[in-house]
């Protein structure tokens, strides 16, 4: 079968790879129909994440067809149309039972790289690095999906691939987002990233009852898009001062609530982004955290700042006393997909949430180099390309 294969730092290539074969009693094999590239993979490719092997196949966001069954499989058939959450979960270990599959105990087979990073293993990722698990990912014609019972959905009738794409991964991501926020009604929420996964979490946070969202980019298309589609207001944070402006759109106090949808490669403008970009090519420190310094010093006493961007290791200036000394609450994580899944694809049937204008980039898998090229360069609008074998 034809795949998109990591080659090299900066490198991606379609090659020929063995098709998968079911491995494990609950596995599933899944022909794909849609595959999202995610920004979650620029670390990879761009060799900040260092557990990937020359000819790993990437993409944890997708939904596709079964077309063979493990003898353990009991929720899924072939010829069922599902869609699967990246994060791959046993369903039996007692993180799973209390809905925290994200954290599985048995779900990634190479646990030593992130017990001694981390000192704890957490779950398996699909297309995501031997980090991770090791599991070939989505950008290709088929996968195999351990678990199946646990981790894959079965997907309503009538909704379109590109749109249900996303509740793989960029919606279930924006929605623990924003219920890490612990919402009541009536707040003001910022949010760092106008990519899939920020709008989402911005859309997210307006179902859970905030009264206003404030989204933080520098793209003027994407806070376009957003404004647009999700009904927000928007800082461009290359034209203005984020932490005066949202102390200026919330009266002084600043937002209840802050969500960093940005992760390990943010951008910023002035001096500190140098120092970060320095510091990050010395390796002297993994991440550049521009966006969650901002979000912890913006948000308001007492509330609570959500991070769903990807980091990997250390970073440097961590404002810790600011943290400590506002009494903010930090809630983080990779997001629970199978908690959060099947309540979505119902919330996207009823027309709740339609994240099917994401997918600016409908291309065959043969062009995958290409969509993430543009994805990356933010190109002729992207906000994200979607590869169709």
């Amino acid at each position: 079968m034809r795949a998109l294969c990591w080659e090299g730092v900066g490198k991606l290539a379609v090659r020929d790879v063995p098709e998968p074969k079911i491995r494990a009693e609950g596995d599933i094999i899944v022909r794909v129909r849609a595959s999202s590239v995610c920004g979650s993979d620029l670390h990879l490719i761009n060799g900040y994440l260092p557990a990937m092997r020359e000819g790993d196949i990437l993409g944890h966001e997708f939904m596709g067809e079964v077309v063979e069954v493990g003898p353990g499989v009991r929720q899924h058939k072939v010829g069922d149309r599902v869609v699967v959450g990246s994060v791959v979960a046993c369903g039996g270990c007692w993180y799973c039972r209390t809905e925290q599959y994200s954290l599985c105990d048995n779900s990634n087979p190479q646990p030593v790289f992130t017990e001694k990073l981390w000192g704890h293993s957490p779950a398996g990722i699909l297309g995501y690095s031997h980090a991770a698990g090791g599991y070939a990912g989505s950008h290709a014609e088929y996968i195999r999906v351990p678990f199946g019972d646990v981790g894959a959905f079965a997907v309503p009738d009538g909704l379109p691939d590109d749109s249900v794409v996303f509740a793989s991964d960029a919606m279930p991501t924006g929605w623990m987002a924003a219920d890490f926020c612990g919402l009541t009604g009536g707040e003001v929420v910022a949010v760092w990233g106008a990519g899939g996964v920020g709008q989402m979490a911005a859309r997210s946070a307006q179902l859970l009852g905030a009264e206003r969202v404030i989204m933080i980019d520098r793209f003027p298309d994407r806070l376009a898009t957003a404004a647009d589609r999700v009904g927000v207001e928007t800082i461009n944070y290359a034209e203005t001062d984020v932490l005066e402006a949202l102390r200026e759109l919330t009266g002084g106090r600043g937002p209840d609530a802050c969500i960093e949808a940005v992760g390990m490669e943010s951008h910023d403008v002035g001096p500190a982004y140098t120092y970060d970009r320095v510091k990050q090519s010395a390796r002297l420190q993994t991440d550049r955290p521009t966006s969650v310094r901002q979000a912890i010093m913006a948000c308001r006493k007492g509330g609570t700042v959500s991070i769903v961007g990807v980091y990997a290791g250390l970073i440097d200036k961590f404002p810790l006393g600011a943290a400590m000394n506002k009494a903010l609450v930090l809630r983080m994580g990779q997001m629970h997909a199978q908690r959060y899944i099947p309540m979505l694809l119902d919330r996207l049937a009823a027309g709740e949430i339609d994240p099917g204008y994401l997918a600016t980039h409908p291309i065959p898998l043969e062009q995958g180099a290409r969509g993430y090229e543009m994805f990356e360069k933010k190109e002729d609008g992207c906000l994200r390309s979607v590869l169709h074998p």
